[in-house]
């Protein structure tokens, strides 16, 4: 699972131009005034080799309204579910109040604090951020988000403050995960599936606490370790309402897993949060599985499973080689199916295809549809080999890579897909230039 660090601090010190400057890229609206961040914001960096996932919040602030409230709450899982958190301050307005209550609530965590001072543009600035050793927080590190300047400090005392890595991986275990949006049966799929309470089931969003792996073994001795991940529930109170706060969890599920599980509500529909999470699943290159659940509530006749089976394939399009399957959590209808369909889906991303088996696929295709010209140059496949497995991916040596349209790439997808078994796994395409 990879390491996760959380900016925090007040409003309009610079976090959102400081988690850009990270990410390299502008996933943050960034205006110079308080409170334009309200969510938080997720995104994967890497430093020096070091990849980690990184959480830009809103401005931390005391005030008595609701938005102020959920800012803070948000705020405070962020920081629940960070590894290592920078608190970001600012060398134009000095230490405030609010830096020293955030300091305060900085004090009851046990993880790595990195205290940053930012706007520090020049020798000027950068001498003045001596005033923040009074915080209480370790040596400050003046930066500049806006210019660049000591983001290379930071990051490396941010990689160095990593916890080491000891999770054990068994090789013939199938890792999987069961992603989603709160409340549509998360929780209970999975009791449902151990036969026994595993976990706390209440008619509430949010009421599973942490990510938790459950290792179990099927009636034909296949080995599963299952990661539930409902979601986040802190000293009583769910806090975010939003639902923006399933998106961590299952990003840290993901990346532990072989085979993800995107569960939906039959009774609810498909909500732009689902698109999200399972957009995560997708890019991760993981193996995926749609699961209908609540199917014993709607009503139904005998073309509902195909109406609502055309609504999932025309809103994750991107999803077209995941399996449907339609179960009840209640009942118990088809849950028992879930570790075959889960064994098959892995069987199918890790397997491998002999060079010359593909080879002969590709003069096949090659026959049925020419190559595409682009700008008078016509495209030209030579050679097609698997190179890895999980997801399944394939290299392509052609004569110019730019030549290799996405569509050519989607194409040459479509008939690895016809000709042989890769239900419920991406496939990866990559052109290079024969040498």
């Amino acid at each position: 699972m990879l390491p996760t660090v959380a900016i925090v601090g007040q409003p309009n010190v610079g976090k959102s131009t400081l988690f850009n400057r990270i990410i390299n890229e502008r996933l943050a609206i960034v205006e110079d005034r308080p409170g334009v961040t309200r969510d938080r914001n997720y995104a994967p960096a890497e430093w020096l080799g070091h990849k980690f996932n990184i959480i830009d919040t809103g401005g931390i602030t005391w005030e008595d309204g609701k938005i102020e409230e959920e800012i803070r709450a948000q705020a405070e899982i962020a920081i629940d579910e960070a590894d290592v958190i920078i608190f970001l301050t600012n060398v134009l307005s000095g230490i405030t109040d609010l830096d020293e209550k955030i300091a305060q609530l900085l004090y009851k965590t046990t993880k790595p604090i990195i205290l940053a001072v930012n706007k520090a543009d020049n020798p000027e600035q950068r001498v003045n951020i001596y005033d923040f050793y009074s915080l209480g927080l370790g040596d400050p590190i003046p930066v500049s988000g806006s210019h660049g300047t000591g983001i290379g400090d930071l990051l490396d005392k941010v990689v160095d403050s990593f916890p080491e890595k000891s999770d054990k991986v068994d090789d013939e275990t199938i890792a999987f995960s069961v992603i989603g949006r709160p409340n549509v049966g998360k929780s209970s799929i999975v009791n449902k599936l151990l036969g026994e309470q595993r976990v706390i089931v209440a008619n509430m969003e949010g009421t599973t606490r942490d990510a938790i792996d459950t290792p179990f073994t099927d009636e034909d001795g296949t080995k599963f370790r299952l990661i539930d991940t409902a979601g986040i529930r802190r000293r009583g109170k769910v806090y975010e309402k939003t639902e923006k706060y399933s998106v961590m969890r299952a990003l840290g599920a993901i990346e532990r897993s072989d085979v993800v599980l995107l569960v939906l509500d039959a009774s609810t529909g498909i909500r732009e949060q689902d698109k999200h999470v399972a957009g995560y699943a997708h890019d991760a290159g993981k193996g995926v599985i749609i699961v209908v659940n609540k199917w014993d509530l709607p009503k139904k006749d005998s073309n509902s499973a195909k109406d609502f089976e055309k609504v999932i394939r025309d809103e994750f399009q991107y999803l077209d080689y995941a399996p449907i399957i339609f179960v009840s959590a209640e009942t118990g209808q088809r849950i028992n199916q879930l570790p075959q369909l889960v064994k098959k889906v892995h069987e199918n991303q890790t397997q491998r295809i002999q060079s010359s088996v593909l080879n002969e696929m590709l003069l096949e295709v090659s026959k049925l549809v020419p190559t595409p010209m682009v700008k008078g140059k016509r495209l030209r496949v030579y050679y097609i080999t698997q190179v890895k497995g999980n997801p399944p991916t394939f290299v392509v040596f052609v004569n110019d890579p730019e030549l290799m349209h996405f569509s050519y790439k989607r194409f040459l997808i479509n008939q690895l897909r016809e000709n042989f078994n890769f239900e419920g796994t991406p496939i990866k395409i990559i052109a290079r230039k024969r040498k």
